[in-house]
């Protein structure tokens, strides 16, 4: 299973958007790399990497790593392995401790997903999911919904416009639209990125856009990326449409998989993603759990430093904000 993030084109995106990309591979090993960090620290980061088919070819692709890393002057290398090929029988955070990895102090991709296998026919997908989104994909065109696909990056300005109603409605951070808009220009062109948008026809023939959510291919599986609906139109369900047509529209590609990308782990029910995690297991597939982002340190002192400036910004943002608070009190009397 391959990951959109592991790819040629993202490494392309990735040099798009400014920044410096590293990819190598060896003998059953690879992986796309980028410098990030600010203040406190450089890091080379691995976004669900490195990819290794056993854990000789691990052990060589973070040698790699850690070399790149020290040749541009970065404290650490930030991994996140998810074959179990690598760790094989041996518990994964063992396995990685055993070779000097520490569990970062943020998890940035997501450690719990859903993964649905797409060998089956279609109305065998169909059947794993709830039988009231097999009823919706089967009747909402009865309501005048119809589901269009795009490869134009000027239509992601329709999935923008319900990603700021979500956002300002739920109150939560979301992407940038220049971020998004960035992707949308590499990937598309390429193949590797598709908008699916739902529209309400009205009886004049109108259309308006009530859904949307953007897909990316890699070699063999679609990935859920973004996506959010028109609350006023918010009965008609068009959001689990979307879903289900970009679904059957991945196997129809020849793809193997769908990663509908993040789930709430299963011991968390008051987990800030469980709402939506019913959502994305009501299309059938199967929890898979990977080990999450860990930390290897090039040099363990440079490493320390970096884990304490970082636990140190929110009281440093903290006492700054207060500071501001004050001097505004102060300009006002």
């Amino acid at each position: 299973m391959s990951n959109i993030l592991q790819s040629d084109i993202w490494a392309r995106f990735q040099e798009s958007n400014g920044h410096t990309v590293i990819r190598k591979s060896g003998n059953g090993w690879s992986y796309l790399a980028t410098v990030e960090g600010g203040a406190t620290g450089r890091y080379l980061y691995s976004p669900y990497g490195p990819v290794a088919s056993s854990a000789v070819a691990f052990d060589e692709a973070l040698a790699s790593l850690k070399e790149e890393a020290a040749k541009l002057r970065c404290l650490f290398v930030r991994i996140e392995p998810t074959e179990s090929a690598i760790w094989g029988d041996q518990d994964a955070a063992t396995f990685l401790a055993r070779r000097g990895a520490v569990l970062a102090p943020r998890q940035v991709q997501p450690s719990h997903t859903q993964i649905i296998d797409l060998s089956g026919s279609e109305d065998e997908i169909l059947k794993g999911m709830s039988s009231s989104y097999r009823n919706r994909h089967r009747n909402l065109h009865k309501k005048g919904v119809t589901i269009e696909v795009s490869t134009n990056p000027s239509d992601m300005t329709i999935l923008f416009g319900f990603l700021e109603e979500t956002a300002d409605r739920n109150g939560f951070n979301r992407q940038q639209d220049e971020y998004l808009m960035q992707v949308a220009r590499v990937l598309m062109p390429a193949g590797a990125a598709s908008l699916y948008i739902a529209k309400l026809t009205d009886e004049n023939g109108e259309s308006t856009p009530i859904a949307a959510a953007f897909v990316y291919d890699s070699d063999d599986t679609r990935t859920y990326a973004h996506a959010a609906a028109s609350f006023e139109h918010r009965n008609l369900s068009a959001g689990v449409v979307v879903v289900t047509n970009f679904i059957l529209d991945a196997k129809r590609k020849g793809l193997k998989y769908v990663d509908l990308f993040g789930i709430a782990p299963e011991d968390q029910p008051d987990h800030e993603w469980a709402g939506f995690t019913k959502f994305k297991k009501s299309f059938g597939g199967e929890s898979v759990e990977y080990p999450g982002t860990w930390d290897v340190p090039v040099t363990s002192l440079g490493y320390r430093a970096y884990t304490l400036a970082y636990k140190a910004r929110p009281a440093v943002r903290d006492a700054v904000s207060k500071a501001k608070e004050k001097l505004r009190s102060l300009r006002s009397r």
